[in-house]
């Protein structure tokens, strides 16, 4: 595996995320509740540059006039179509078979590494 180096976890706060490019990819490293997750900065519609859309909730509803707001910072809206995406897996929020890359992510001391076949990322 390859491998480049981002920064230390502290460089990302809780609720925040870093964009990085690795091996001419695109990355979102998002620190939600201390936890690292990152997917690939390009949303599978038209290409937007996914991470940088809001990270919002997921909004429910068991009826009209009813709205929950619950996963608070788990999902990014593309800023082109608004199509929501889980940060934690790359899934589409409305069709799950839809998604963009997501990476593994570990914490080694201070460092957050991001792992795939090809690429290896250290925050």
């Amino acid at each position: 595996m390859s491998g480049f180096l981002v920064g230390k976890a502290s460089e990302i706060a809780e609720g925040d995320k870093k964009i990085v490019v690795a091996n001419g990819r695109s990355i979102g490293v998002y620190n939600i509740s201390g936890e690292f997750f990152a997917i690939r900065n390009t949303c599978p519609h038209q290409g937007a540059a996914l991470c940088t859309g809001i990270t919002t909730a997921l909004i429910t509803s068991s009826g009209p006039g009813n709205f929950e707001y619950e996963r608070e910072g788990e999902i990014v809206r593309c800023p082109w179509h608004q199509w929501e995406f889980d940060i934690k897996t790359g899934c589409m929020i409305v069709d799950p078979k839809v998604r963009t890359k997501s990476y593994e992510v570990t914490v080694e001391r201070f460092d957050v590494s991001i792992k795939d076949n090809n690429l290896y990322v250290h925050v």
